[in-house]
């Protein structure tokens, strides 16, 4: 085999912005984490209460079973262990993609999808559902409660959008 084509199929390292998304993945992790800690153990708010933080802003702790925004209640075990692999399946396969990042924006969006992704498996596997708390529905236009996962979710897949309609830079 030619020296051109080992190297075109030679797995390659991880690149820097693939580590870049790696470590912003894991803070999404640690921080999704550490906020529903807090809200949980800390304030101990209890469900379907709300605490009044300031403007349109509420914390209002909900037990999400569902996919996204409730949808698709997971009311069985098996639905909830399926939705746990789910979503590492997804945060392998945007790990997969991640590592071979240049672009600065595909890494972030991939890499707060991941974390998003992770974040909520795990509370599906210690809870059996997601604590959501984050309530802005004073606003009048976002009826949901979500967490920081999910917003590490819902950004990142923007991103992803946006990334995908700039043009590719050539090689």
């Amino acid at each position: 085999m030619s020296e051109a084509v080992q190297a075109a199929t030679a797995p390659r390292g991880i690149t820097p912005w693939g580590w870049r998304a790696f470590a912003i993945a894991a803070v999404v992790i640690v921080l999704d984490q550490l906020t529903k800690y807090w809200i949980l153990s800390v304030v101990r708010l209890p469900e379907r209460a709300t605490m009044e933080v300031f403007g349109p802003l509420n914390f209002t702790r909900i037990w999400n079973e569902g996919v996204s925004f409730g949808l698709f209640q997971a009311e069985h075990d098996l639905v909830r262990w399926g939705f746990v692999a789910f979503s590492a399946a997804v945060a392998v396969l945007l790990a997969v993609w991640a590592r071979n990042q240049t672009r600065a924006l595909t890494a972030l969006g991939l890499a707060l999808v991941i974390g998003g992704a992770v974040g909520n498996a795990i509370d599906r596997a210690r809870f059996g559902a997601v604590v959501d708390f984050i309530d802005v529905s004073a606003l009048g236009f976002f009826p949901w409660i979500f967490n920081i996962a999910d917003a590490g979710i819902t950004i990142g897949v923007i991103l992803l959008l946006f990334d995908s309609l700039r043009p590719q830079r050539p090689a």
